[in-house]
């Protein structure tokens, strides 16, 4: 019997637990050889998410929850739900249902052919704003061209993983985390499902668009120093400029005069020169922001309980 970790993070999902639960439960029982375990992480849920639970929990012996002191975020719910559960395979679900249950026996016949992980990633985006996926599929062209880390388009949280990746992946024990760039860079036989776009079946997601920003940002952040050779480029190329344009002006004056000094253009090149120096000192603060947060070396979160 192969013990088997489906790992759920949870924040105001109170609709959704019992509907995703059942849906696990009803795929497994097709899979006699594997024996479901399951994991609500209730990442400071403010409805009655804590309550579902606990009421499936009351009702069959293989449902376990963690109880986060406060919403510490979806990363942290997947870091919690992996390293306190214990099992052979481990599966990371979203409790939307937009991660279908029905596609864990495909994952485990690749796991059986010798994959280490088996994820999904969605073929279309269909039911999202336009400007919404516009951004994503961006985000995507972005960091794969400034990182060596591959980030496959499309990818989901949604993978089953044996125990050796789950090690690999809890051995980066850095707080601010970015789990599509964590599984890629463990490495590993990796495989991915192809599937269409489902949408959640209740509630709202806690998504918005500045959150998703905040998250391709850090994504960058972590994972490509693209952004400091940018600016470190930008400022050289400028540099070169300036010294080009005082020598044109220094020749200039020396045949023709001083002209008339042209305050516009003065203005909008001081402007100009303002605005790069702050975006460089931007980009340069985000990462010292990272290395600040890390080197504080707080925990990844805290359980209020854990049963």
């Amino acid at each position: 019997m192969t013990d088997f970790a489906a790992i759920i993070p949870c924040h105001n999902e109170e609709e959704n637990v019992p509907l995703i639960y059942a849906e696990l439960k009803k795929t497994f029982a097709k899979l006699p050889d594997y024996r479901l375990i399951t994991w609500f992480i209730n990442d400071g849920s403010t409805d009655k998410t804590l309550m579902a639970i606990k009421l499936l929990q009351s009702e069959n012996s293989d449902v376990h929850y963690i109880d986060m002191s406060r919403a510490f975020g979806k990363e942290a719910g997947m870091y919690a739900g992996l390293s306190t559960a214990k099992a052979d395979l481990y599966c990371i679900l979203d409790a939307d249902l937009q991660d279908p249950p029905s596609m864990i026996p495909e994952m485990l016949k690749g796991i059986d052919d010798g994959f280490d992980v088996v994820g999904a990633a969605r073929t279309n985006r269909e039911g999202e704003p336009p400007i919404r996926s516009f951004f994503a599929n961006m985000f995507y062209k972005i960091i794969n061209a400034v990182s060596s880390t591959p980030i496959i388009p499309g990818a989901r949280d949604f993978r089953v993983m044996t125990k050796q990746v789950v090690q690999a992946v809890l051995s980066l024990s850095e707080s601010q985390r970015f789990s599509k760039g964590l599984f890629s860079w463990v490495g590993f036989k990796t495989k991915y499902l192809p599937y269409k776009n489902v949408e959640r079946q209740h509630g709202k997601t806690s998504w918005n668009f500045m959150s998703l920003l905040n998250y391709s940002l850090d994504g960058l952040v972590d994972y490509s120093d693209a952004p400091l050779t940018l600016v470190s480029g930008l400022g050289l190329v400028s540099f070169i400029g300036a010294t080009i344009a005082l020598i044109f002006i220094v020749i200039r004056a020396a045949i023709y005069g001083d002209p008339t000094a042209g305050w516009p253009s003065m203005v909008s090149i001081m402007l100009m020169m303002g605005g790069l120096q702050l975006l460089a000192i931007g980009i340069v603060g985000r990462y010292i922001g990272r290395i600040f947060l890390e080197v504080k070396n707080r925990p990844i979160y805290i359980a209020r309980k854990i049963e």
